[in-house]
């Protein structure tokens, strides 16, 4: 590899930025509302997949709002898959494109569910039942690299005047789905906005065969090391992380992560090259509708000042999941879907030591098979300490918080991490792998943090049997004493994990990118 830093071209600003050359464009930037399209395959409430736990649809459905209160607005670009188009109902048309990838397609405005959406109403892509990206079959659909090469051109076209009276100052691209946006813009001409790519995850890097490339209108000298091509192929995230002009992270700790050959899959070298322009921004949830104090969804309310309510909660999660109802059992519980990488799998081979220690284990997810089938018989093995329910259930998943002690995360990797935020709302003590956004977000229950009153859960590491093994008992150990463990709830009900402070630092990073931009002005 010659070179893995991407090249750098001349920018124009797109938010009346020109007439300002020095200190004073910082200033200015804080009064303007920065215009972003945020472009996802998903978005919730209406399009989500992996599970009542959160994801890349919770962190696109919930931006919009913790932005606007800093000065950014915030349209969404979507698929116009039935459940979106639907929800537009009576929407307008504010452009039309003759032949997107094989059909005649529309883009569509509108608000639904309190967002601002644009929709591409394709049907020839998009007008298809089920999960957004599997066949019936459960197999990926044969045309993904047309369905979300679209999603990313649209997003360009936009960027670049589409729509009359609409152009965006930033195009914000969320995992491989969108990566070609910042592709597509690069071989563009001016103006054109600035571009931010978020991983949410890497496992995923979006790859098609290389002939790909000249059905989606890339150049052929995108092809290549300093471009979009990965192992041999075309790759949608590969584009994303090469082409857009930063690219952020949803934590930290994953940020730094995935720049180590362990983590990387492949991408290390790229992002080490890249690491002045990537940020780790962990996620938030919406502390409105995670908020114990007012959630129609469990037993009794309750807070910080008023904990009383969180027992009849315990004593409902008991009875919802056939569980002995047992005060003084330490009960710990599970939301995730259910795999491997959730480490699962070191749930199931601890249950005996869990059980022996006195705890009650209720588990809510979907997933595998195997690990379905596998909670199940362990279930029957275990009648009154081992609850399962198989399923996304979301509201259950809101009593699980609310009535748990504490709540398992034991993931070998963990970009951010949504579980133990909402577990950290709800007074459950999250026990996680030091891994990712994980790390970043719990303080270990040591000995000197639960002296200062700073602990806020346990960790442990590696993600191993044994190492979970010495965490449950490190749980238990400290439930038993009433005083630590009340001083462990009321830290973590206490730590901010709402959308303010990231919403805070990616509009910071807009700002940025525009000041940037305006300085380097001829």
């Amino acid at each position: 590899m010659a070179s893995t830093t991407p090249a750098t071209t001349d920018r124009r600003p797109t938010a009346g930025l020109d007439a300002e050359r020095d200190d004073g464009v910082a200033e200015l930037t804080r009064t303007l509302t920065i215009r972003v399209l945020s472009v996802a395959s998903e978005v919730h409430p209406l399009v989500r997949t992996g599970g009542a736990a959160g994801g890349l649809a919770d962190v696109v459905g919930a931006l919009p709002a913790a932005l606007a209160r800093e000065g950014v607005a915030v349209r969404t670009l979507v698929p116009g898959y039935p459940a979106v188009v639907e929800a537009l109902g009576g929407a307008e048309t504010v452009a039309e494109i003759p032949d997107l990838f094989g059909g005649p397609a529309r883009v569509l405005a509108g608000v639904a569910a309190g967002l601002d959406l644009l929709a591409i109403d394709a049907p020839h892509l998009y007008d298809r039942p089920g999960n957004p990206y599997l066949a019936p079959d459960g197999t990926d659909w044969p045309d993904n690299a047309a369905r979300f090469g679209a999603l990313g051109l649209v997003a360009a076209r936009i960027g670049t005047g589409l729509i009359p009276d609409y152009r965006p100052d930033i195009v914000h691209g969320h995992d491989w789905q969108a990566g070609l946006a910042p592709a597509y813009l690069h071989f563009a001409q001016y103006p054109k906005p600035r571009t931010v790519a978020t991983v949410h995850g890497l496992a995923f890097a979006g790859q098609f065969p290389a002939p790909t490339l000249a059905a989606l209108g890339l150049p052929e000298e995108a092809f290549r090391t300093e471009g979009v091509e990965y192992h041999g192929t075309l790759s949608f995230l590969k584009a994303a992380l090469f082409y857009a002009d930063r690219v952020t992270a949803v934590s930290p700790g994953y940020a730094a992560e995935i720049m180590t050959h362990e983590s990387g899959m492949g991408f290390d070298g790229l992002l080490r090259a890249r690491a002045a322009t990537v940020t780790g921004i962990r996620n938030g949830i919406d502390d409105a509708v995670w908020d114990p104090a007012n959630d129609p969804d469990i037993a009794a309310p309750f807070g910080v000042g008023d904990m009383a309510g969180r027992a009849a909660n315990k004593a409902a999660l008991q009875e919802r999941f056939g569980l002995d109802p047992s005060p003084d059992a330490p009960l710990f519980g599970v939301v995730s879907r259910l795999s491997g990488q959730k480490g699962l799998d070191l749930v199931l081979d601890a249950l005996p030591l869990l059980v022996a220690l006195g705890g009650q284990l209720a588990l809510v997810g979907e997933g595998d098979r195997w690990f379905e089938d596998s909670f199940r018989a362990a279930a029957e093995r275990h009648p009154g300490t081992v609850g399962v329910v198989i399923g996304e259930d979301e509201r259950l998943a809101h009593l699980l918080q609310a009535g748990a002690d504490a709540v398992l995360v034991p993931s070998r990797f963990e970009p951010c991490g949504v579980a133990q935020l909402c577990a950290l709302r709800y007074g459950a003590v999250p026990v996680v792998a030091r891994v990712g956004g994980l790390a970043d977000t719990v303080v270990d229950a040591n000995e000197m943090a639960l002296a200062a009153g700073a602990a806020t859960g346990v960790m442990f590491a590696p993600a191993t049997l044994p190492a979970l093994e010495t965490a449950l008992r490190r749980t238990v150990e400290i439930f038993r004493d009433p005083e630590d463990w009340a001083g462990m709830v009321v830290a973590g009900m206490a730590t901010d994990v709402s959308w303010r402070r990231p919403a805070r630092k990616l509009a910071a990073l807009y700002r940025d990118l525009l000041v940037s931009d305006a300085g380097t002005l001829p």
